[in-house]
């Protein structure tokens, strides 16, 4: 069991303020690791932190705008001096329209386009550099059912067209950074009750829920355990993969 332990590391998570982030912020914090978390929401940022410590989880927060590549840089720079290293590191930040492909702005595919993909990228490459200098790493990127399925029954053309990107980017990083002790995997969540996803609303809850085998949504705190599966030394012979945690979504 000691292998799924993080104690001692160093783990930095995008977007770790509220949803998923924050239940794969708590949970890295609950297996050991010194956790930082990157968002835009100062607040919100305030709130997860302060959330964290009543549950006895020391939790750091840096106000930043990942789609800024000179933030990045200053962000993963600032948990390096904050936490004494960096080992892990999780590209959970994102974001989602709905819309049919007609109605796509190209303000709304910039938006996902540069926050899904290219900050994940601009991310990997600044904490990547890291982990290579300092002997390796974990990196975990948050794709989704979507990089495989079309959703049903909203239309969402560019987040789905972007994860996709996530899971081939996971695959490629995977590939050229093994040489130099860093693993690249991913998790593609199925419907997780997040704001994010209205899962309750009955005219999604049709197609979301009852096509699913499990006929049930999942809580943030349900994918948490495979996100700190993946940083630890318990998958130490994984990396390139894509985990689907859907309750059987995908299977139909």
């Amino acid at each position: 069991m000691q292998r799924f332990s993080l104690t001692g590391r160093k783990a930095l998570v995008t977007g770790g303020n509220r949803g998923l982030g924050q239940a794969f912020a708590t949970a890295l914090a609950q297996a050991g690791a010194q956790v930082a978390i990157a968002a835009r929401d100062a607040g919100r940022n305030k709130a997860a932190v302060d959330e964290a410590a009543a549950e006895g989880l020391p939790i750091t927060a840096f106000d930043a705008d990942i789609t800024d590549d000179g933030e990045v840089e200053r962000v993963v720079r600032a948990t390096v001096e904050a936490l004494g290293g960096l080992d892990i590191l999780v590209n959970n930040a994102g974001v989602c329209f709905h819309n049919p492909s007609w109605d796509v702005t190209d303000e709304e595919w910039s938006q996902v386009f540069d926050l899904n993909v290219r900050a994940l990228w601009k991310c990997s490459l600044a904490a990547g550099r890291h982990m290579a200098q300092a002997g390796g790493g974990s990196i975990v990127n948050i794709g989704s059912i979507s990089g495989y399925i079309v959703n049903r029954p909203q239309w969402q053309p560019a987040y789905n067209a972007s994860k996709a990107a996530v899971h081939q980017l996971t695959k490629s990083l995977a590939a050229e950074w093994a040489s130099v002790g860093i693993r690249v995997n991913a998790v593609a969540p199925g419907y997780v009750k997040t704001d994010m996803a209205p899962v309750d609303r009955p005219e999604l809850r049709r197609y979301w829920i009852e096509d699913a085998p499990q006929q049930r949504y999942a809580l943030p705190e349900e994918i948490a355990p495979s996100v700190v599966f993946l940083a630890s030394d318990a998958a130490s012979f994984i990396t390139g993969s894509v985990l689907v945690i859907d309750g059987g979504y995908t299977i139909f």
